[in-house]
This record gives structure tokens, C-alpha cells and sequence, in this order.
């Protein structure tokens, strides 16, 4: 019979994948509740209106990379994509936004995200994000917040030097028209002159074209308007004010006019954490101003900013950088051996151990076996101690201790002694 396989592009994640897992969820929760950020958890489906109205639908997102099905009440649904537009839709649905956006809400999630695309190192067709949004903050702070706590955790994993923080701002839905028409005009005059993917958008979505990696078509746009030239007044001292901000915190940046991120949402500013690292997965972090999107989703008119990260690609890069503190992947501090027929004993003394300390981590041998194969499997356990309970100990009381890491001398002690002895 043949094996099921997972299907391509949604992977397993292995034990001894898992601590470095752990390490970083455990940093970056860790740090974005420090920061005052509250969780919020939503489902993976979403009707597909939802992205539509979001997203946009001439995105690549909506057009090609969606998992949409109908279900048996004929409705189109679709695995979420990205975090945002649910995070908005669970705010407004739950109350959590009103009175025109004055309540403050600063929420984080994670979870799975899907999207069909061509899988390859640091992109697959299910990935996991960490996201954070704020709701109801005008100002060009919250814009820095996000960017000096991003700064702070890429600090506290020690990947500072492979990261580089890239900014532009969109300004307003009327400058970005006016720069629109100016950009197909002058890349109609030159169009033959465009990868054939860009021809393709300069109808439907011509701004993308800004993102493109074909050498001839960045060539091609040095040449023309800057989006930064057509900014309002607003926009542009929002800008400013950001970039004074990030001045006085230390945190460094690069602009980058011709970024615009890949979904119709984003206004003002926009930013990516990149990284040179990954090869073509060079992006770790991105994120940006929506202000038009709760409104446009139902809602009052609420300003938002926000940021998703790549938990693969984080993964990826604290293993490039060989910067995973290596206790993190010890599993187990101390091993039991049972040896003849004590295991009453063993699980004794394991929950007296696990009462007095909660943080350790023990593990009693099942199974049975010889002494000799018991102490195979402690040793390979990874454990610091063994400790060893035999018909002999039991009867006196006593447990015998063998450190398996250092280069100590086997003891025999009461098991009265013990608990003090481990502390």
C-alpha cells in the first residue's frame, strides 16, 4: 500500500526541531508583552470576501497564491493568507474598535499561514507568522514603536548585524494616484523595455511593478518618478517625524523609494527587515500604516499600523548565524533508572523531585531492561544526572548519583538527601 506523504510545501516539524521553535516563540512573546502587546487568536478560515476587500483582488496574493474551496453551503471560503485583515475583522466583529478609532488596542497573534506558491528555503505553502498590530494611534510613534521593539528582538537574538531595516512611505491615497498615472505613463513609453511579468501588472496593478528583481526592469525605473516626489504634506512630515524617532532610539535605516509591499492596504508608511543571508528569501519582517482598512471592512474610520514575521525564516537565519544558545537543546536534566522492581519507587522519588522543582525535567525509564541498556539510554538521553534506583537502594533508602556531563565521582546517598543535594 503506498505511504501518505504531507503534502508538498506543508512540513512536519521534527523533535529536534522544535527547541529552536520554542526559543524563539518564547523570545518574541516574551518581548512583545514587555511592550505592553496583548494576544488575540482568530481562525485559519475566513470567508474569501474577506481578503478581497483587504488584500485587493488584483493582488498575486488573491489572484494565484489563495487556497479557496466552497464548502457544502456553497460558501467560498479561504485559508488566511496573512494575519491583518482578520485581526481587523475579529476587532470589529468583537467590539473591540469604536467611538472613530480613539480606543487604543496593541494585539499580537500567530499561527499558520497559506499560501500556493512554488516552495523552496524560507517559502513554503504553509508558514507561520508572528504578527502585531495597533489600532487607534495617529502619530508617527506607534510607527517607531514597532520599529525599535523589531530592533530590540533582533538585539535579544543576536542577528542584529544580518538585518537591515528599509523604509518608504505611500503617502496618501490621492498622491499615489497622481504618482500612478505618472508611473504608467512614462513605463507605457517604455514597455518593451519591461520583464513580461511587469507588463502584465501595468494594467492591473502597476505599483508592483516597483518590487520587481529583473535587472533590466530596476534599470528601467531608475529613470522614473519617485514616489517620495509626490508625497502630501501630511505624509511627508509623518515621515519625517518617524525617521527623527528612529534617529534618537539608534535604530538605523535605509529608504527605499520603490518599496511598496505587496497588498492594497497599506498608506504612508511602509518597512521590511531584510536580510542577505537567506539567498532570494531575503525578507524577515515587513509591515506598514493602514489607516483605510477597518472603515473599509465595515468599521469606523480607525487608524492601524502594524508588522507580520517569518517564523521559518527566523529559524533559518539564528542557524546561518550559529547564534541558538546551546541549552536549549538539552531535553532532560535528570534520568531515573528503575533497575529490577522498583518502578513504584522510581515514580516516587520523580514526583517528590518534579514537587520541589517544578522547572526540572525528569524522565523515569519504562521498559525495563539490563543496567547496562538502561544506562545507554540515559546517556543518550542527554540528561546531566542519572539516578539510580535499584532493589539495594530501595531497601536502604538510598538512591545512587552519576553525573553523565561531568567529571564527577558516582555517590551513593540517602534519598532524604537528595532533593537538598539537587538544588
Amino acid at each position: 500500500m503506498k505511504k501518505i506523504q504531507a503534502l508538498r510545501g506543508m512540513n512536519d516539524l521534527l523533535p529536534q526541531d522544535s527547541p529552536v521553535w520554542q526559543y524563539l516563540e518564547s523570545t518574541v512573546t516574551t518581548l512583545f508583552k514587555r511592550y505592553g502587546y496583548q494576544e488575540i487568536r482568530f481562525p485559519i478560515l475566513e470567508q474569501t470576501e474577506l481578503f478581497k476587500r483587504s488584500i485587493g483582488e488584483v493582488t498575486d496574493i488573491v489572484e494565484k497564491e489563495m487556497y479557496t474551496f466552497k464548502d457544502r453551503n456553497d460558501e467560498s471560503l479561504t485559508l488566511r493568507p496573512e494575519g491583518t485583515a482578520s485581526c481587523v475583522r475579529a476587532c470589529e466583529q468583537n467590539q473591540l474598535l469604536f467611538n472613530r478609532g480613539t480606543l487604543t488596542q496593541k494585539l499580537w497573534y500567530q499561527g499558520p499561514m497559506f499560501r500556493y506558491e512554488k516552495p523552496q528555503k524560507g517559502r513554503l505553502r504553509q508558514f507561520h507568522q508572528f504578527g502585531v498590530e495597533a489600532f487607534g494611534l495617529n502619530g508617527p510613534d506607534i510607527d517607531a514603536e514597532l520599529l525599535i521593539m523589531s530592533a530590540r528582538l533582533w538585539k535579544e537574538l543576536g542577528i542584529s548585524s544580518a538585518v537591515e531595516l528599509q523604509l518608504n512611505s505611500l503617502g496618501s491615497s490621492d498622491a499615489r494616484a497622481k504618482f500612478k498615472a505618472d508611473l504608467v505613463a512614462f513605463l507605457e513609453q517604455h514597455k518593451e523595455r519591461l520583464d513580461e511579468d511587469s507588463q502584465r501588472r501595468l494594467g492591473s496593478n502597476p505599483l508592483r511593478i516597483l518590487d520587481s528583481k529583473e535587472a533590466k526592469t530596476q534599470a528601467l525605473l531608475d529613470e522614473a518618478p519617485s514616489l517620495l516626489d509626490y508625497l502630501d504634506d501630511e505624509s511627508l512630515a509623518h515621515f519625517e517625524q518617524l525617521k527623527a524617532l528612529l534617529d534618537a532610539a539608534g535604530v538605523a535605516y535605509t529608504i527605499n523609494p520603490r518599496l511598496v509591499r505587496g497588498l492594497d492596504y497599506y498608506g504612508k508608511t511602509v518597512f521590511e527587515w531584510v536580510t542577505t543571508q537567506l539567498g532570494s528569501q531575503g525578507t524577515v519582517c515587513a509591515g506598514g500604516r493602514y489607516d483605510g482598512l477597518v472603515n473599509q471592512l465595515g468599521g469606523q474610520p480607525t487608524p492601524a499600523v502594524g508588522f507580520g514575521m517569518g517564523i521559518e525564516r527566523l529559524v533559518l537565519l539564528l542557524q546561518e548565524m550559529n547564534v541558538l544558545p546551546e541549552e536549549i537543546f538539552q531535553t532532560l536534566d535528570v534520568y531515573i533508572m528503575a533497575v529490577g522492581d522498583v518502578a513504584p519507587a522510581a515514580f516516587s522519588l520523580a514526583e517528590q523531585i518534579r514537587d520541589r522543582f517544578p522547572a526540572m525535567r525528569v524522565q523515569t525509564h519504562c521498559g525495563g531492561g539490563s543496567f547496562k541498556n538502561q544506562m545507554k539510554k540515559a546517556d543518550r538521553s542527554g540528561a546531566d544526572v542519572a539516578l539510580i534506583l535499584g532493589e539495594n537502594e530501595v531497601a536502604a533508602q538510598e538512591v545512587t548519583l552519576k553525573y553523565l556531563r561531568k567529571d564527577q565521582p558516582q555517590t551513593t546517598i540517602k534519598q532524604t538527601d537528595l532533593l537538598d543535594l539537587l538544588a
